[in-house]
């Protein structure tokens, strides 16, 4: 038994020198994959972006147009990378391509001999025993990405920012993403560069005006409440900068303020929403504090 397959594995290896050295002459060229690698963490940082537009949209935080309008952001972006990426390491693929041809077949030929001469032979004669049946390969289930990983593919956002500092949509995907890592001091930088180069989203101005209120130990006044101000110059119903104007004057125990802004408010959200509910329960007591003033 042991020398049949003695004899077998000095024919293959015999037979595969005469076809690997000249096949992998002409494909030596060892593979590039950084560019693969910035790609997926960028993919996997819009999808997270992606995750918290669907959230906002849930919690009527933004409405469908705006929420329309922010995916097409996103998805456009991750069209452009992905179009990028694969044009840049074609020549890269094409190599890689046939390198990877080159071993399959070598590996293919011994194993099709073997896997032939198992189902149609007699293994039996060999080992002198019937052949056991293969397990079933079971599929892994894939791992939700860890809190290293995510951080990662933001830090790999914030490295190709650096190499292109005029995109506004990067800028804002990389505030989003600290602010969710609640890294405020971080989301608000970013949100600086989204917001001189996209100065007519009023989202943006309330988003950081909020990271910077965040930052500053939750407070919202001086600059944050400057930055609110600018939100609503450019759009003044927008929900979020209207809420966290309410809030601003509640701050300032200007009730009154606080009510007419949330009212607002509360024009644009779903009733049975959370947001709702909470801005109404803000509105109650902001009346009550203004009743026993």
């Amino acid at each position: 038994m042991i020398l049949f397959w003695v004899i077998c594995a000095a024919l293959l290896l015999l037979a595969l020198a005469f076809i690997l050295p000249p096949a992998l002459e002409r494909v030596d060229e060892p593979e590039n994959t950084d560019q693969d690698e910035r790609r997926q963490a960028n993919i996997a940082v819009y999808r997270d972006q992606l995750s918290e537009l669907e959230a906002d949209l849930k919690n009527g935080i933004i409405g469908q147009e705006q929420f329309a309008q922010d995916r097409e952001e996103i998805e456009r972006r991750l069209l452009e990378d992905t179009a990028s990426s694969s044009s840049g390491g074609r020549v890269a693929a094409v190599k890689a391509t046939a390198k990877s041809s080159v071993y399959i077949v070598g590996i293919a030929i011994p194993l099709a001999a073997i896997v032939f001469y198992m189902n149609v032979g007699t293994p039996k004669s060999i080992t002198g025993e019937a052949m056991p049946a293969r397990p079933p390969v079971q599929q892994q289930a894939s791992a939700p990405r860890s809190q290293e990983q995510i951080e990662a593919n933001v830090a790999a956002l914030a490295q190709r920012l650096k190499e292109n500092p005029s995109d506004a949509a990067g800028w804002t995907m990389l505030a989003r993403s600290y602010s969710s890592m609640e890294r405020f001091g971080e989301s608000a930088g970013a949100y600086a560069k989204a917001t001189e180069l996209n100065p007519k989203d009023a989202d943006l101005w309330a988003e950081y005006a909020f990271a910077s209120a965040m930052a500053n130990g939750r407070s919202l006044e001086g600059r944050p409440q400057e930055l609110i101000e600018q939100a609503l110059q450019v759009e003044p119903e927008n929900a979020k900068a209207l809420q966290l104007a309410g809030s601003a004057a509640f701050q300032l125990k200007d009730y009154k303020k606080a009510i007419g802004y949330w009212e607002r408010v509360l024009k644009q959200v779903p009733a049975d929403s959370e947001v709702g509910g909470l801005i109404r329960s803000r509105i109650d007591e902001a009346k009550t504090l203004a009743g026993s003033k």
